[in-house]
């Protein structure tokens, strides 16, 4: 970090507070290095802040404006005036933040930053602007409000991201996200200090662009839901205020469903041409045979390149299935006259010619792994679906990427799932040169089972943790810590006008038309909805199906079901001794199994929740088991193989999945039961390959 003054204020309005030791730190993502004193500073309703600096940017004004803010509003601390508008040019200002210069937003601008709070005020030093912002937010994360009034700990840190790319993707195609959906979640990536929004704009599903180049790809393709260029730049300059640049994606050739909608004169094959409904792989694919094609290309990307100001554009390129390029004759004769041995080889000559296209407007390309062919200019980045493997390859040739795989959060996998993959583990392959080629990483929000009232329940909190993943040391892996954390984070990340805490309950609400949900609220800790594209297999979904099921209001990574797992573990490894967590199960299974009676007369009189009865039910009998286990453990009985394998097998018939909700609180009830009839030479993991699985019927 270049060398920027360091300037220190004493002033009352910041006060040492007698603590009984330190605080426990709620920062997301943990910092670089932070040395932690043993006061604690109370701020009061004198703070102010000044700036300092040729980095004393109308970017960093308006991030200091927006602090105070969300600290007036968190803490209820009335300021003075001049606290939000005199931010220069204070000779006794509580907190003194220093910025050398203006960032830009470039991959790999300088967005490191010392943050220091003593006795003698607080001082936040940054190269840029861009590292300052991300300074405020870790600063909003150190308040803490308790008996002791509004305080920040005693604290020294030094913070820089671990990798340069780190980024969320939105996809407003295959279910059109509004503009506040957009803005209210560059603030929670601010907050987390992710920096890139990349935006699926284009897909099967609709074409989201004002384009005057082909006006009718928007008014054709778009069912109307599209975004003005007016949005547009509104967008880019609300993100870029907040230190995060903005990559827009144009998917081609494949998923060309929009694009043929509009113009059928660019498709492989005769058409006709429609905006798809529905989800999957589809054939329409844009002709790379005929000069138009480029020439269209070269009119939008025009256009485009002075819409978007990031030095990158996505092509997409991912899932082309080659059916048509394969069924036109005219196509097939040119691959033969030009020796290309297939789709692949076609789609590299499609890419090279849209990549001149993109450099003769300056513009860097991105694409999915498929775009990936040796020979391709090294400038080109590849991001990676398909996996680490796919992603340390092309580095190895020398192209640099970044890694998807593992973070897909619309796939409801679970948050220790994505926090433990790593772009670059300690395990990896590749030397240091190669290793520096890895940039970093995306969180990837597909959109075909989310609406703008679910979405943010499906990023949010789980993306912080990712964002951690990107920012911090590769060392800091320590789960339950990493879920106590991300518990408080997703509080703070309310504030700023994220959905994902208060809409659950309205939902519930809407589904029982009732006030009372706390039944519902119970089996909710209970049950997720079904992983990976499940969803799809089990029913029939298209744009127009509703997304306001138990399915849409249940948890991706349910908090009291993972409670539950952590006690049955620790309760099972303290050979049933530990009273705190048998009190715990025991609790939470007489819930459980008594929600049912509680449940009974909603589920009767609320058509909207009867396909999850039968998981009510299962839930019940999975309890009672469970249950039954914790009296044979704790009256030291014995039970024999038959009472085993019944329950064992009830237990199996409980996993089955109705409403697209599947129980995951099964597999602990199983290490239960297994816990009190097995050897102690034999493990629950054992015991649960006796298990058959199961898929949901209807």
């Amino acid at each position: 970090m270049k060398n920027v003054p360091f300037v220190i204020c004493l002033v009352l309005s910041i006060q040492v507070a007698a603590a009984e030791g330190p605080p426990t730190l709620n920062l997301m993502p943990v910092p670089a290095q932070l040395e932690l004193g043993d006061a604690s500073i109370k701020i009061g309703p004198e703070f102010s802040v000044t700036i300092e600096g040729e980095g004393g940017t109308p970017r960093l004004h308006g991030g200091v404006g927006r602090m105070l803010r969300r600290l007036s509003d968190r803490s209820a601390l009335f300021f003075d005036n001049s606290t939000f508008l005199q931010l220069k040019g204070r000779s006794m200002a509580a907190m003194v933040v220093t910025a050398g210069r203006a960032g830009e937003l470039a991959l790999g601008e300088d967005e490191s930053y010392r943050l220091t709070i003593t006795s003698d005020g607080i001082a936040l030093q940054a190269a840029t602007d861009i590292g300052a912002l991300r300074g405020l937010e870790t600063f909003l994360q150190l308040l803490t409000l308790d008996e002791n009034g509004v305080t920040v700990p005693e604290i020294a840190i030094f913070d820089q991201p671990r990798f340069p790319w780190r980024g969320l993707m939105i996809d407003s195609s295959r279910h059109f996200m509004p503009v506040e959906m957009v803005k209210r979640n560059l603030d929670g990536m601010a907050a987390v200090k992710l920096n890139v929004l990349h935006w699926h704009l284009v897909d099967d599903q609709g074409f989201r662009v004002e384009t005057l180049a082909w006006p009718k790809l928007h008014e054709l393709a778009s069912d109307g839901n599209y975004y003005t260029r007016a949005q547009i730049r509104d967008i880019i300059d609300y993100a870029a205020e907040r230190g995060i640049r903005v990559v827009p994606e144009f998917d081609l050739p494949g998923h060309g469903s929009a694009w043929l909608t509009a113009y059928p004169e660019l498709a492989s094959a005769p058409g006709p041409y429609e905006i798809e409904r529905s989800w999957g792989i589809f054939d329409p694919t844009i002709n790379p045979t005929i000069e138009k094609t480029y020439e269209f290309l070269d009119a939008l990307m025009a256009e485009m390149a002075e819409l978007f100001d990031d030095e990158f554009i996505h092509i997409g390129g991912d899932e082309n299935n080659g059916k048509h390029w394969l069924a036109n004759p005219e196509i097939v004769a040119f691959m033969d006259e030009k020796g290309y041995e297939g789709p692949l080889t076609l789609q590299r000559y499609f890419n090279e010619r849209v990549l001149a296209i993109l450099t003769k407007y300056g513009k860097r390309m991105i694409g999915w792994d498929e775009i990936f062919e040796e020979g391709l200019p090294k400038n080109v980045v590849i991001q990676s679906w398909r996996g680490r493997e796919s992603l340390f390859e092309s580095a190895r040739l020398g192209y640099s990427g970044i890694l998807s795989n593992g973070y897909y959060i619309d796939l409801i996998h679970p948050t220790d799932d994505h926090y433990l993959n790593d772009p670059l583990p300690a395990d990896s392959p590749l030397t240091p040169e190669e290793a520096a080629r890895i940039l970093g990483g995306e969180a990837t929000m597909w959109a075909e089972y989310v609406s703008p009232e679910t979405v943010d329940s499906r990023i949010w909190p789980r993306t912080a943790a990712i964002a951690e993943r990107f920012w911090s040391p590769s060392r800091v892996r320590d789960l339950e810590d990493m879920y106590r954390r991300m518990d408080r984070i997703s509080l703070m990340l309310e504030e700023l006008g994220l959905q994902h805490e208060r809409n659950r309950p309205m939902m519930l609400r809407r589904l029982c038309q009732c006030r009372d949900v706390a039944a519902l609220e119970v089996l909710l800790g209970a049950i997720e909805p079904v992983k990976v594209y499940n969803r799809g297999r089990l029913r029939k979904h298209t744009q127009f199906s509703p997304l306001t099921r138990m399915a849409d209001a249940a948890w991706p990574d349910a908090g009291p079901a993972r409670d539950f797992r952590w006690a049955v573990e620790r309760l099972i490894e303290s050979d049933f001794m530990d009273e705190e967590d048998l009190g715990a199960v025991e609790s939470t299974l007489i819930a459980w199994r008594d929600n049912r009676g509680a449940l009974e007369e909603t589920l009767r009189t609320s058509p909207a929740l009867a396909d999850i009865e039968p998981m009510s039910s299962a839930l019940a009998e999975a309890s009672a088991i469970g249950l039954e286990a914790l009296v044979l453990a704790t009256t030291d009985s014995s039970a024999n193989k038959d009472w085993l394998d019944l329950r064992l097998e009830r237990l199996n018939a409980a996993r089955k999945s109705h409403g697209q909700v599947e129980l995951v609180m099964i597999d602990p009830v199983v290490d239960l039961v297994c816990a009190v009839t097995l050897p102690v030479s034999m493990t629950a993991e054992g015991c649960r390959e006796q298990e058959t699985p199961v898929v949901e019927h209807h």
